[in-house]
């Protein structure tokens, strides 16, 4: 597991999510702690060209990933998160502090590689995240759920599924008062004080 990705943190003027207190969203302390959705562009200058996720155990246990995935679903559009893939995590754990880094598979030749080794590269097909908006959910499950959030609420036993979420730029679901900053091809939302 990689130590941490401090690697990564200058190479992608980060934006900072205005979400702090999202940490205590997880009883366990995990939380998704960076996220970039640039990767997999087919021109331009992105940072990278694979999209990636960052969890932290920000807790004081070490937290299992088996079991876990990561789903996502467009900003304000009607497809469910279960409508692109779910990313089942593999059985990790990690142990408090330590970070894991998740890198999308893309067959985008445009950007640098990451700089450092990723964790977890998922082999099956994963929806390219959006650099400019979306919402990315830790889910207690490798089911995808049946939600999205906006058009489709999720149920009471759907948000107890959810492990840390975060809804950036025109998302219309999301944890706490608003969205997070939009992002771009050039930076990735970063978690204050992960």
């Amino acid at each position: 597991v990689s130590p941490s990705l401090s690697a990564l943190r200058p190479l992608s003027a980060a934006i900072l999510i205005g979400l702090a207190g999202l940490a205590q969203a997880s009883s366990s302390g995990l939380v998704i702690s960076q996220v970039y959705g640039g990767g997999a562009a087919t021109s331009g200058s992105p940072t990278f060209r694979n999209d990636y996720v960052e969890l932290f155990n920000a807790g004081t246990a070490p937290v299992s990933l088996a079991g876990l995935s990561l789903q996502y679903a467009s900003a304000t559009g009607t497809g469910s998160f279960a409508s692109n893939s779910p990313i089942a995590l593999p059985a990790a754990t990690l142990q408090p502090g330590q970070y894991f880094l998740v890198s999308l598979p893309t067959s985008s030749t445009v950007g640098p590689v990451l700089p450092v080794a990723a964790d977890f590269s998922p082999t099956t097909t994963v929806p390219n995240l959006s650099a400019t908006g979306g919402k990315l959910a830790l889910v207690n499950s490798t089911t995808g759920l049946t939600c999205n959030g906006g058009s489709t609420a999720c149920s009471p036993a759907q948000l107890a599924q959810i492990i840390d979420l975060i809804g950036y730029g025109s998302a219309n679901f999301y944890e706490g008062a608003a969205p997070a900053d939009a992002g771009s091809t050039t930076t990735a939302l970063l978690r204050a004080g992960q």
